[in-house]
């Protein structure tokens, strides 16, 4: 059986170099439509550039949401409670939001019709993206239909 064609993509998008960049290569290589998704964890960011930057590329919707109650009610509560911490040294970071960007990411995707999630994380750091990637197979890719077009460090994108 052949895969179905893919569309439409949510990227899970920063306004970054990393994820401006994969924003192209999935517009170029997949030709079709990426719609953003930026979540406010209440990281102090001007999100309204994100949205700007992700229309100046190409972008024709864009969701900006507001998850910071979610986030500190659902994930870093329980996380302090449970005292999570990375090699025993600091309390978790940015990965212990990335579930929830996930989630997100699949209910946007559901609801526009996406074939197809995506994410910016390159491989580089504390296996960012082997965690990003864990995050969306549970969250945003529990639906056997869907499809993870995840881009990684390889041929397409060398060190």
């Amino acid at each position: 059986m052949r895969p179905k064609p893919i569309k439409k993509i949510v990227l899970a998008y920063s306004g970054g170099l990393d994820t401006s960049v994969i924003l192209k290569w999935l517009q170029e290589t997949y030709q079709a439509e990426i719609i953003a998704f930026c979540a406010d964890l209440g990281q102090g960011e001007d999100l309204k550039a994100v949205k700007v930057k992700a229309q100046a590329l190409g972008v024709k919707k864009v969701y900006v949401e507001d998850l910071r109650e979610t986030f500190v009610r659902d994930y870093v509560f329980p996380m302090l409670r449970g005292n999570a911490m990375y090699e025993g040294c600091y309390l978790l970071g940015t990965s212990i939001a990335r579930p929830l960007i996930a989630r997100r990411q699949a209910e946007i995707a559901l609801k526009e019709g996406a074939e197809a999630v995506s994410h910016g994380a390159t491989g580089k750091g504390e296996s960012d993206q082997a965690s990003v990637s864990v995050a969306h197979l549970h969250g945003a890719c529990a639906r056997p239909e869907n499809y993870c077009a995840v881009a990684r460090m390889d041929d397409a994108f060398p060190a």
